[in-house]
């Protein structure tokens, strides 16, 4: 039995025919950049996002770095700013916000929805803040009517990194809409994937969209005329067209991504074992499926399903704070030491991917194992 984390030829494979037609189509029409393409898909992804503006970009990280570098250039805040932001994201979403010299404060994730905590947040916020992003991790929602509340009260802007979150819905929203702007990665693995690196940014402010547009083509808003000093950070015309051939398939995809995680919830019976708290499917597009190992079994539990030939990840084993390369940070000295119980710090989370669905669906069996 071999049931890898994660196969992207298979994944590839279930539309292979509608990505070669489309890559074909862009090599045919000999526009390779800002052509057509990026003018489809943007329109399709705002409409299907909910969100009047989209901008595609070269990567997800650049999708961040271009909201807060857009929100600088506009004036809305300044380097030394503080933005409250989960202690247990990937570090992309503390790159974005480091990157414009803006000030990262951590703030602990719920254990029960690994999620940042809401009821950590105000305690967190200065006279600095400017912002809050959420990070929708694994899939799930992670807003809430607190957060809501504090943006209103203390007047922040609401970012969202919708890395892991395409199609997820917050209160019938979906996610990538609900706050003042959004960065969407389209790495391979995510459940909308390009063939390649690219991004997007979201937003329903147009100064912002321009502000953005422009920094990501090298600060340009008109051929020649540059009002930023901006960096080359375009979505290609060919990843572009595959994306939007699997936007079609995206909704079917998280359908089929709930049903194998609704197995997995009523069939998973194991004390060593536990669940992050289960959400309606309307918020849980299920890109992860994560799990607390307890009592130190987590990577014998690793090695236990690798030698029955199924893929699993530590994820993230090192938190961004604790990296080598924000060590000597003002942020972060001396070194934080957050008390989440499980310690972002030495998180003893496995996560089971439900990324290639039809995989994991012939075996159910396999996982339970456990």
């Amino acid at each position: 039995m071999n049931v890898p984390f994660l196969s992207l030829h298979d994944v590839t494979a279930m539309h292979g025919e509608e990505i070669r037609e489309a890559a074909c189509r862009v090599i045919d029409s000999g526009w390779y950049l800002q052509g057509k393409e990026n003018e489809v898909f943007e329109q399709h992804y705002a409409d299907y996002i909910g969100s009047p503006y989209c901008i595609g970009c070269a990567n997800g990280l650049d999708a961040l770095i271009w909201i807060w570098r857009a929100y600088i250039e506009l004036g809305v805040m300044q380097p030394g700013d503080e933005v409250i932001v989960p202690a247990n994201t990937y570090i992309a979403t503390i790159l974005g916000i480091t990157e414009n010299g803006l000030k990262p404060v951590l703030v602990e994730p719920r254990r029960d929805t690994l999620e940042i905590d809401d009821a950590l947040i105000e305690s967190a916020i200065t006279e600095r803040t400017k912002a809050i992003c959420i990070v929708h991790l694994y899939g799930r929602n992670a807003m809430t009517e607190t957060i809501a509340a504090l943006c209103k009260k203390y007047n922040l802007k609401l970012v969202e990194d919708n890395a892991q979150a395409h199609g997820c819905t917050w209160q019938g929203k979906r996610t990538g809409s609900i706050g003042d702007a959004a960065g969407h990665s389209f790495y391979p693995g995510k459940n909308l994937g390009a063939l390649g690196d690219a991004g997007a940014v979201t937003t329903n402010d147009p100064e912002l969209a321009a502000a953005v547009r422009a920094l990501a083509n090298y600060g340009s808003q008109r051929k020649y005329v540059f009002k930023y000093c901006g960096r080359n950070s375009r979505l290609d015309e060919i990843q572009a067209a595959i994306l939007d051939v699997k936007l079609k398939y995206l909704d079917e995809d998280i359908k089929h991504r709930q049903q194998v995680a609704a197995y997995y919830y009523e069939h998973i019976k194991n004390p060593l074992i536990e669940l992050p708290k289960r959400l309606e499917d309307a918020q849980n597009v299920y890109h992860l499926f994560p799990i607390l190992v307890k009592d130190g079994k987590r990577d014998a539990l690793h090695d236990y399903l690798a030698d029955k030939g199924i893929g699993t990840v530590i994820h993230y084993p090192i938190a961004p704070h604790k990296q080598e390369c924000y060590a000597k940070e003002a942020w972060n000295v001396p070194q934080l030491h957050l008390l989440f119980p499980l310690r972002p710090t030495e998180w003893k989370t496995l996560l089971v991917a439900v990324l290639n669905i039809r995989i994991y669906e012939r075996n159910h069996s396999s996982f339970l194992l456990v």
